[in-house]
């Protein structure tokens, strides 16, 4: 038998209507969630039940997140196990023409919105993507997406973009590799190396006012909210030293990233802190500084991350005072021939996509 998870459904439910007695099923919670939190089912999740003549379970599986399995076979000894599918990396590429906004243009085309999220930080302080668009800009993008059976089963990745804004091209290459360093040019150069906080985490919450989601009043939200998984790694956005690592109200664990006199990030919620990182200590762009937690007040599990300039918090998705610390990369050829591998292969999937598509004659 198989069931989905509907809207108030539970493990229990499912297991009852398949015949299941109560002490049976109370085996099988307790098996599977010796691998899973149950507490994390949502509607969709899929139950494979399967039982003896009797009635008693032989093989109970859960399909969950990401193309997981959780699976629990029953007998003269019980097993349980995580099945995890191999996923097929399968490149696509887009293109975008922006009127309102880069959001409003990747949705219309069926690209993944989230991207704007990704383009917003890494942009930052170079192109404001809320003010300088004037409308009519071409915006080309080149992701992944992990699919197991055809169906996607996490997030997809950003690889490549390129935005034409004004009499300037602007290009990020995204990093194949798990460094997080990605690497942004202007009209062919190196313009700095950025690092994501958290690598393809959703955007929770915005920087401003807003209604507090555990004390229920209107507040300043003085940073932004990536919501990921536990355990997720949390990378410094920039080079610099650390100023402080420990405990805040609110804030739980905590790290602090000083980039010059007058600029600091801030990174909180955390659920751990390497051993080697020590306050003094030098870190790199792209460095793990954390892992995601929900220490502090926190609803889930979530990186707030802050940037301060003089002891006031910034918007991180728009102030440029990052961009004014990270120092351009030099314009080495490795950076160079990732822009031109980069390129040809989003003309490529663009051929591909798009056939009436004519590639761009701009270097």
């Amino acid at each position: 038998m198989l069931r989905e998870i509907g809207p108030g459904g539970t493990l229990a439910a499912v297991l009852a209507e398949a015949g299941i007695a109560a002490p049976a099923r109370a085996e099988v919670a307790l098996a599977l969630g010796a691998e899973y939190d149950l507490r994390r089912l949502r509607p969709g999740h899929q139950v494979i039940v399967e039982v003896t003549p009797d009635g008693t379970p032989r093989r109970v599986a859960l399909k969950v997140e990401d193309g997981l399995q959780v699976e629990a076979i029953f007998g003269d000894t019980s097993t349980t196990r995580v099945v995890a599918p191999e996923p097929e990396i399968v490149t696509l590429a887009g293109e975008a023409r922006v009127e309102s906004s880069i959001f409003a243009a990747l949705e219309a085309e069926g690209i993944p919105a989230r991207f704007a999220i990704d383009l917003a930080q890494m942009l930052g302080g170079t192109v404001d993507l809320r003010r300088d668009l004037q409308g009519g800009e071409r915006l080309r993008l080149l992701w992944r997406e992990a699919r197991a059976g055809g169906e996607p089963i996490r997030q997809p990745e950003i690889a490549f973009a390129s935005l034409e804004s004004g009499d300037a091209l602007y290009e990020v290459v995204w990093p194949a590799d798990d460094s997080a360093r990605a690497t942004i040019y202007r009209d062919g150069q190196v313009l700095r190396i950025f690092a994501q906080p958290v690598d393809g985490a959703r955007l929770s919450s915005v920087f401003g006012r807003r209604r507090h989601p555990v004390y229920g009043t209107v507040r300043m939200h003085t940073g932004v909210d990536f919501a990921a998984a536990k355990g997720t790694p949390v990378r410094a956005t920039a080079p610099g030293r650390i100023a402080f690592i420990g405990w805040r109200r609110g804030y739980g664990r905590l790290v602090e990233i000083a980039h010059d006199a007058e600029t600091m990030t801030r990174y909180a919620h955390l659920s751990a802190v390497p051993g080697d990182l020590a306050e003094g200590g030098r870190v790199a762009a792209g460095d793990t500084v954390g892992l995601i937690g929900a220490t502090g007040t926190a609803t889930g599990p979530n990186l707030h991350y802050e940037v301060l300039v003089d002891g006031r918090p910034m918007d991180p998705l728009s102030d440029d005072s990052l961009a004014r610390v990270i120092r351009p990369a030099e314009q080495d050829g490795a950076a160079l021939a990732r822009l031109r591998g980069a390129r040809a292969m989003l003309d490529e999937r663009l051929a591909v996509d798009l056939p009436a598509y004519a590639s761009s004659d701009r270097l």
